[in-house]
This record gives structure tokens, sequence and C-alpha cells, in this order.
């Protein structure tokens, strides 16, 4: 099944557990698995189902029962108070299961009235390093970059479905989650934004400038984008400035969850799927290990940059670049190597014919590159 399906199984038999996530990323369908696969007896309760929302408040269930599900529970408004209660009672003779959108997250980070009472997990699209059987990872790595690494388009590799299912999705993401969470006066500019975004992949998000195209202010641009991230729609690399003297405040590069959102170069594209990936790999071990991780790039006043910079626990792990084509060694790459002495320096070429290392460098293809999975 899914990467993180074996340790929610075992954090079930302590906490409760969430899982959270962009929308259609295969949460219930995780949830289902782990229900029939791994529980002899169990419930399932979907908030957007009538018949299930009456039976989940009024707890219709058996108490020999040993996991609920409750999908999208987060929709009722007083969810915390009631699954906190219901937890308390009953948790020695049940194990609980809560799947949601992005919004269980943004609830999650509202209060601590839980704290101590669950394990969160987020769930991901099929990467290099989450690969379903039955597919190479040369056949991956082509559907990641055509069709993106959502469960549906990947495994039905067809662009034509995939784009009809990629519209289907950004409405109801932006006509619905969205307003579900705040007003917003004008969707068409919101849609305008995003179409923006998407063409600005890898780049410096400069909110002045983009307020000045869309006609908003950039008060307005800094909202819609943190709720963007908060709809698991993109998500943000920041600079990253620690021990690098003359690293200049630029504004952030904004990336996509779902790699074939992007309009432009293929390079472009790419980079995404680079930074997706990486994201994933950074969250599993940040909900697994319980270090705090984050993904940076890094550019100077100089105008030298690196595409990426893993910190773990502010520590400089791995700085890397990422080329579609080019395999000579950057040498903004070369200095920062030098400058900041990470512990792996590693260049992703997408299409390279003999990967090589040069000195502490590794110039790598990125089949290899996340064959090494931190969930293996």
């Amino acid at each position: 099944m899914r990467y993180i399906t074996s340790n929610i199984i075992k954090d079930l038999k302590k906490k409760m557990v969430f899982v959270g996530g962009p929308r259609q990323v295969g949460k219930t369908t995780l949830a289902q698995h782990i229900l029939s696969k791994k529980f002899k007896k169990g419930a399932y309760f979907n908030w957007d189902l009538d018949e299930d929302r009456h039976d989940l408040l009024a707890k219709k269930w058996h108490s020999d029962q040993k996991l609920i599900v409750f999908d999208e529970l987060h929709k009722y408004p007083r969810w915390k108070t009631w699954i906190k209660g219901l937890y308390d009672v009953s948790h020695t003779r049940h194990q609980f299961l809560v799947t949601g959108s992005a919004r269980l997250d943004v609830f999650r980070r509202g209060g601590d009235s839980l704290l101590g009472r669950y394990h969160y997990w987020r769930l991901y699209p099929f990467s290099l390093g989450e690969i379903p059987k039955g597919i190479t990872p040369n056949d991956a790595f082509n559907r990641l970059m055509t069709v993106g690494g959502f469960p549906e388009p990947f495994l039905d590799n067809d662009e034509r479905e995939a784009r009809r299912w990629r519209r289907e999705r950004f409405d109801r993401i932006l006509r619905e989650d969205i307003r579900d969470l705040e007003p917003i006066r004008n969707i068409q500019l919101m849609n305008l934004f995003v179409d923006q975004l998407r063409r600005r992949v890898g780049s410096n998000i400069t909110k002045s400038n983009l307020a000045n195209d869309i006609q908003v202010s950039p008060k307005t641009i800094t909202s819609w984008l943190e709720l963007l991230e908060r709809m698991y729609l993109v998500f943000s690399v920041r600079p990253y400035t620690r021990s690098l003297p003359r690293a200049i405040q630029k504004p952030p590069k904004v990336y996509f969850f779902d790699n074939a959102d992007i309009i432009g170069n293929i390079g472009a594209r790419f980079e995404n799927l680079v930074a997706t990936t990486l994201l994933k790999q950074l969250h599993f071990m940040e909900d697994y290990e319980g270090y705090h991780y984050e993904l940076r790039y890094i550019r100077d006043k100089e105008k030298r940059a690196v595409d990426f910079a893993v910190i773990k626990e502010g520590v400089l792990e791995e700085i890397i670049e990422v080329k579609y084509s080019d395999d000579k060694v950057q040498r903004a790459l070369v200095y920062f190597a030098e400058k900041l002495k990470p512990k792996k320096v590693t260049q992703i070429v997408a299409q390279i014919k003999r990967p090589y290392q040069k000195g502490r460098i590794n110039v790598i293809d990125p089949i290899s590159y996340f064959s090494r999975k931190p969930w293996s």
C-alpha cells in the first residue's frame, strides 16, 4: 500500500492517528485499506454522507469494532471537543483514525486541546521514492513529468484524462474548499493568481509585482499564498541565511504539489519534481523521527544561487543543485560547498549518461538519488 501505512498501524496502538494532505491524494483509500486488511472488525464514517454523519454523532458502532475511521470529520465545527471526549472515555476499547484535507492541518495547528492524544502523518502523491508495483522507475519518471504523481492520473497515465481531472480538482479547491475556509470576494482574481504562480515555478515570487499584475494589494497576495499553502495546493521554499554573511533576504520560491500543474519549460517542471520529492521525504522523517526539517534555497548578493538546502534541527545537511540536461558541476555549487561545508553536496541531472563524483560533489540522476528512501 502507501509508504506511511505500516507506521500508521503501529501508531494506532498508542494514540489516535490523523492523516492530512492534499485533496485526492488517497487518504480515504488508505484508511479503507487499513480497515479492511489489517483489522477484523471496524467502522467507517464519512462526514460528507448524510447517513454517516447522523450515525457518527449518535456513535452508532459496536463495542467489538476495534478501529473506527472518521473521514472529513474536521467539517464538523466542534470536532476537536467531540473527539477529545470520545477518545478519553473509549481509547481502551477502540482505535481512532481521522483523515481529512488540508483543513485538518489548519485546525490541528489552531490549539492544543488534543495535545498528547494523537500522531499526525502527511500523505503526499507518488514519487520516485514511492513507485507502485508493476511500474518501472523510468516509466514512473515519465509519468511524474507528464501527468503528475496524484494516484488517479498517475495510474491511468492518460494525458487527456489527466488534464480533465486537474481542471476539476482546481475547481473544487478554489470554489469549494477555499470558500469554506475564507470568503474570497473575486474567485476569478484568485484563479489568475494561481495561473501566475504556475508560470513562475522556480523563480522568486515578488509579491509587489504580482499585486500590480493582478491589481490587488500586496497584503492580499500574502493572504492568498498562505491560503493556498494551507490547502496543500502549493508550498513555499524560503532562503537560507544562517552562516552566510552575504546572504540576501529574497522572496520565496513557490512549487506545486501536483507536478503537472506547472506551465512553462521542462526544466521548471523537473525542478518542481525534485522539490516535491524532497519535501515528501523530509516531512516523512519529521513525522517519523520527530526532528525538525526545513527545505530552503541559497542565494547571495553576488547572485550566486543553489536550488535547495536541507536543514535538520538548524544544521545544514545537504545542498542540491537541479539541472535538466547540464551535467557540468555548477560554479555556485562549488562555492557554497566550500563556504558552508555541508555534510553532502549533490547535483541532480535528469538527462545524464554517466553519473560521477568531483571532489565532494556527487553528480547523479534523479532515479538513483531518490532510490534511497527514508521509509524503506
